[in-house]
């Protein structure tokens, strides 16, 4: 909430997810950024990776949007994908 109080909207993704970040680092939250996670498939890892924008002490991922509109159904799909291959149990999807 701290960023969308500060920036509001209007801005790339980019630019929020610098926020968070400069954030997260105050408050001394530990975080992976861009986090790199492997698919596999029937016992095999596909060569594609996906990256979960931010992961917060290893069980939060946190998926950051500033999609004019609202949120999109493949948008609340690939968060709920991220979940499943993560391991995770708690995604928070957030759009500015």
């Amino acid at each position: 909430m701290e960023v969308h109080r500060n920036l509001g909207h209007g801005f790339l993704e980019i630019v929020y997810k610098d926020a968070i970040e400069f954030e997260l680092l105050k408050k001394e939250i530990s975080f992976s950024r861009e986090k790199q996670y492997s698919i596999e498939y029937k016992g095999t890892i596909l060569p594609h990776k996906f990256y979960a924008d931010f992961v917060i002490l290893d069980r939060i991922i946190i998926e950051v949007k500033a999609a004019e509109g609202g949120l999109a159904n493949d948008q609340i799909a690939q968060t709920i994908n991220y979940l499943k291959t993560s391991g995770c149990e708690v995604g928070l999807l957030v759009n500015f």
